[in-house]
């Protein structure tokens, strides 16, 4: 097993992001030029949403050592994501684990694989987007690495990144970006808003 993440003391100071449900992802998506979208990542129950900066984990398909690993480092409000390969034979967390990122404060987590335990996962809170769900439990021996830019639904996603998601998916910004994106976003959200009240004066032709 490898890791080769700095500690939360040596990492640089968070920026202030937007909270879970704030901005819709398909605007943030939108300012982006449509980049930026995880393919094939979901919500695993309606109304799940989060936001905050990622802490990565690239593990080998179907492992989940490098998840527990990452408990040791993580801070509150970071998202966990991971780069599992996108393997859909073995679920990565399930209860235990959402319970344990629940109590150390975890802004939710992203999984470029499987979970199990939908439905208390749910019960428990933690926001988690995944590529499928399995009951097959995983494998615990790494190796892994964390605290590295890694690949999720084919995109890049670095330490410190915002990470984003609500019911149509996931989306990340790049830590440089964020306040250049959300800007254009509440450009766009107010287009949108005019162009909603300009409908609602419609009339229908006879």
């Amino acid at each position: 097993m490898s890791t080769t993440s700095t500690s939360p003391a040596s990492r640089p100071l968070r920026p202030v992001l937007p909270a879970p449900g704030e901005l819709p992802v398909a605007t943030v998506s939108d300012a982006m030029e449509r980049f930026g979208v995880a393919d094939g990542i979901r919500p695993l129950w309606r109304g799940a949403a989060l936001s905050g900066p990622a802490f990565t984990v690239w593990t080998r398909p179907g492992d989940n050592a490098g998840l527990h690993a990452a408990f040791e480092l993580i801070r509150r409000g970071e998202i966990l994501v991971v780069n599992g390969g996108g393997d859909e034979t073995r679920a990565l967390i399930g209860e235990l684990v959402a319970e344990k990122a629940k109590a150390l404060g975890v802004g939710g987590i992203v999984l470029d694989a499987a979970a199990r335990d939908v439905v208390e996962l749910e019960r428990v809170g933690v926001p988690v987007f995944a590529r499928s769900v399995t009951p097959a439990g995983p494998w615990k021996t790494g190796p892994f690495r964390t605290g590295e830019t890694i690949a999720v639904g084919g995109v890049a996603v670095s330490p410190g990144d915002w990470v984003l998601g609500d019911d149509d998916g996931v989306a990340i910004v790049p830590a440089a970006r964020v306040d250049e994106v959300v800007a254009a976003t509440h450009e766009l959200l107010r287009g949108e808003g005019d162009r909603r009240a300009a409908n609602r004066k419609l009339v229908p032709r006879d």
